[in-house]
């Protein structure tokens, strides 16, 4: 089983993927990577969506930033997006992250942040794995020093 699924609207958005997916091996978290994007591969990105038995998704996107806000009105798993500095020095892909509609809300990590992504969503998962938590707050203990 994946416990966090991370998807990106472009090959290009890898760079951030890696971020997050070391952060996440630090903590011995399980994920996986799909490329689709909302706009180019609606149908994979449905697919990939319904079929995932992840507990958290991450979805990478710039520009219009789309992707995090599709797959959040797809699933009722939590979502984090994280927009990309792709143009307008990532406001735009930003703005689109935060700015959803009352009923489909996504979080929104800093622009081209995958390590905030992750880290986030490792304390999503630790509020049901204590030894996940304790691992979580060794880690921010070992950030004070």
């Amino acid at each position: 089983m994946v416990s966090v699924l991370i998807v990106l609207g472009s090959e290009t958005d890898k760079p951030i993927a890696e971020k997050a997916i070391s952060t996440l091996a630090e903590f011995d978290v399980s994920n996986k990577l799909e490329i689709a994007s909302a706009h180019r591969n609606p149908e994979k990105l449905d697919s990939i969506i319904n079929s995932t038995d992840a507990k958290v998704i991450i979805a990478v996107a710039g520009l219009s930033a789309a992707l995090p806000g599709a797959i959040a009105a797809k699933t009722i798993k939590p979502v984090i997006g994280v927009p990309v500095n792709v143009k307008l020095g990532g406001l735009d892909a930003l703005l689109s992250t935060m700015q959803l509609p009352g009923g489909i809300p996504v979080a929104a990590v800093g622009i081209d942040n995958g390590k905030n992504a992750a880290l986030l969503a490792i304390e999503i998962l630790a509020l049901s794995d204590k030894t996940l938590g304790n691992k979580l707050l060794d880690s921010r203990s070992k950030m004070k020093k």
